[in-house]
């Protein structure tokens, strides 16, 4: 793999991590289309640790301040928790179901699920759900209508993600609407279960790294920097307009992907 691929690659990690229409899936169809290397899990490790970096570093007071909240509690125990207290055993919730499913299903997220035809399916199939999330939803909630269950229920979602075509942050963005979050609040939410279970998933996986190279560093800084816009830029969105735009790409996304495999 050159420079260009890994920066091409890079910055469609970045984008496709944080908006819902799936990073692993794009990392597995780009190549594919493209007649380019696979670049390998070794790579796909580097560039999930460069979006792990975007969100930490756009959402690093909030982590600070629901880690600190968090042993705050052991503290407390017998009095009632505020918002980042609560928020921090959110996070936990939601992280859960997909750690996990990550570890149960790691061989099969490997080999099986990166097939061209379930990528189309899922993207497809979770597209039009979250048009009906985004539609039928109530949208009213914010993160002080959050509840355990509500974020262990957003936690099973992310754990689908495991599917290449589901995508983690729209999975977790449409069970965040039908659980009556409104679209900035669900985009809030699910932006920031990708650190703990980036990090696990990173730490996991690192057995895959094959080293540092040239093409390594510059897909890691281009995921990086693409992963900062991409939060920045949905979060904007999503205060003026619906995830309209983000179905209608899956299912395009879809059909061309099939048009491709029936040419071939």
């Amino acid at each position: 793999m050159n420079i260009f691929q890994a920066v091409i690659l890079g910055l469609v990690q970045g984008l496709t991590e944080f908006l819902p229409i799936s990073s692993s899936g794009h990392l597995i169809l780009v190549p594919y289309i493209l007649h380019w290397p696979d670049p390998g899990l070794g790579f796909d490790v580097a560039l999930h640790w460069g979006t792990l970096v975007a969100v930490i570093a756009y959402f690093w007071r909030d982590y600070l301040r629901y880690f600190s909240a968090f042993f705050s509690t052991f503290i407390q125990i017998g009095r009632g928790m505020n918002l980042d207290q609560k928020m921090s055993w959110y996070l936990v919730a939601g992280s859960v179901p997909a750690a996990i499913t990550g570890v149960l299903l790691e061989k099969q997220a490997e080999s099986a699920f990166r097939s061209p035809v379930l990528i189309a399916a899922t993207m497809a199939i979770f597209g039009l759900i979250l048009w009906v999330a985004d539609s039928y939803g109530s949208k009213k909630g914010g993160e002080h209508d959050l509840s355990f269950s509500k974020a262990l229920f957003i936690g099973c979602a992310q754990a689908l993600a495991l599917i290449p075509g589901v995508s983690r942050s729209g999975s977790t963005m449409t069970a965040g609407l039908f659980a009556g979050l409104n679209r900035e609040s669900a985009a809030r939410f699910s932006f920031l279960l990708l650190g703990p279970i980036s990090f696990g998933a990173g730490l996991v996986a690192f057995k895959n790294f094959t080293g540092i190279s040239t093409p390594l560093v510059a897909g890691f800084a281009a995921a990086v920097v693409s992963g900062l816009w991409a939060i920045s830029f949905l979060l904007d969105y999503l205060s003026r307009k619906s995830f309209r735009v983000f179905v209608w790409y899956r299912l395009l996304a879809s059909a061309l992907v099939l048009a491709l495999l029936i040419l071939r």
